[in-house]
């Protein structure tokens, strides 16, 4: 089972400005660590505070213009603008108030202003997302021509209620319900806008709250607990997202992660340390005949080790091959967790684990769409290997490459926006001593 995330749509109702009580009743319990990120980012509050008075304009156009045609009122006098919002924003050198000013002027600055401020959140959306979708949300092409704000003006007065939480977005209102539902939702509707369609669904779906209790359930009853891993037959990204998308408080029990590797497997398994809290054991198995590997015969004997040198009673085992079954028959007092991928893993297995009482659950369940900061160092890793003679390869092609390196599975659309916004932007740099090197820009 697998429910839709909540931390594109947080991120987007930040920044559009809806109420602080709404967001956090609606996102806080799934997505407080995003809410804490987005309120310590300088950009994003400043996109926020904007958008919040460009939707108070718009809502209150007439009477906002009336007051400062005939009572000399401005915007921070009138009592329904935020006035601790514009001090702030005065603070951080962006002066809203202008003297003598009528209300289009001031739509026109906050339209002004939003689009040359935006740009800096395009690091708050991970690079699986379209972010000129997200763009499009917050800038009004064209906004200086004749017009074109005023119909901005009549198209949002007149669908209000299809706007989210009646905040102003630039986009082409339909009758979609609450588009920040979900990620899922937000994804489907903005997409459809461009006439697009997001079809990667384990970006936004993760392991339902059952799945992620009983992991919880498994290390609190057991006394000292270990992950061990089987590399030939599990996806590091994967098992990755698996750690992300769990509680780390609850996983702080678990003692050591065993990874138990051939070098034929991905570079991924060697920077999997480096994003988690839990020590990471790495055991590389050196094969006898290149024809054969001794992962499994050096697993099992490594389990049995930890279960009866070390102490080790619970094991997480991360493997889709049912050749373990054995070790598991083998130590009936030891008790086992089992995460799989549902095209690696038979029925057979499962049946047997199920027979046995023994939880199972697939590692595919949780969110993917997360984990692009452990994605993204393990290709600037092998980037970095193709700089210096990168003046003699195909960009595209390149990219390429370095994907089936890293044994990343991506979409067209990813790689291209990887090729845009890494290679494309690549640039030389001549050092103190008068040599080149070629600058990645992360």
């Amino acid at each position: 089972m697998t429910v839709d995330t909540k931390e594109l749509v947080t991120t987007i109702a930040y920044l559009i400005g809806v109420r602080k009580h709404i967001i956090e009743q609606c996102f806080d319990a799934e997505c407080h660590d995003t809410l804490q990120k987005l309120y310590a980012h300088k950009g994003a509050t400043i996109i926020r505070y904007l958008c919040k008075l460009r939707t108070t304009l718009f809502q209150k156009f007439k009477k906002t213009d009336t007051e400062m045609r005939y009572n000399l009122m401005n915007l921070d006098r009138l009592e329904w603008y935020d006035h601790d919002n514009i001090k702030q924003l005065a603070k951080w050198g962006i002066n809203v108030i202008k003297p003598n000013y009528r209300a289009e002027q001031y739509m026109h600055d906050l339209t002004k202003l939003i689009s040359e401020n935006i740009d800096v959140c395009s690091e708050l959306f991970y690079d699986w997302v379209n972010w000129a979708y997200i763009r499009e949300l917050f800038c009004i092409p064209k906004y200086t021509k004749k017009d074109v704000l005023k119909k901005e003006f009549e198209k949002y007065m007149a669908n209000i209620d299809k706007y989210p939480f009646q905040m102003y977005v630039h986009w082409i209102p339909v009758d979609a319900g609450s588009i920040l539902y979900s990620d899922g939702k937000f994804l489907s509707v903005i997409y459809k806008q461009h006439d697009d369609h997001f079809d990667d669904y384990t970006k936004y779906r993760d392991a339902h709250s059952e799945t992620k209790n009983n992991i919880y359930d498994f290390v609190k009853q057991s006394n000292r607990t270990a992950i061990v891993v089987d590399c030939e037959n599990s996806d590091v990204y994967k098992l990755y997202s698996v750690l992300r998308n769990l509680d780390a408080d609850e996983l702080s029990k678990i003692e050591k992660i065993y990874l138990y590797d051939d070098y034929h497997t991905s570079i991924g398994w060697d920077w999997l340390y480096q994003f988690t809290s839990i020590p990471v054991e790495h055991v590389e198995v050196q094969r006898v005949t290149d024809r054969k590997s001794l992962v499994d015969i050096m697993m099992t004997a490594g389990v049995c080790k930890s279960y009866y040198e070390d102490g080790i009673d619970s094991f997480i085992l991360v493997s889709s091959d049912s050749d373990y079954w054995g070790l598991i028959c083998s130590l009936p007092k030891a008790k086992f967790l089992v995460m799989y991928e549902y095209a690696k893993c038979g029925s057979a297995i499962k049946n047997a684990l199920s027979e046995h009482g023994i939880y199972y659950c697939s590692i595919d369940d949780f969110c993917s769409g997360n984990v692009e900061e452990f994605k993204r160092a393990v290709l600037f890793d092998i980037l970095e290997k193709y700089l210096p003679d990168i003046v003699y390869l195909n960009g595209k092609e390149l990219v390429q490459q370095i994907y089936d390196e890293a044994r990343i599975t991506a979409t067209a659309k990813e790689k291209e926006a990887f090729f845009q916004r890494y290679i494309r932007t690549l640039s030389l740099k001549c050092n103190a001593d008068g040599s080149f090197e070629v600058v990645l820009k992360r």
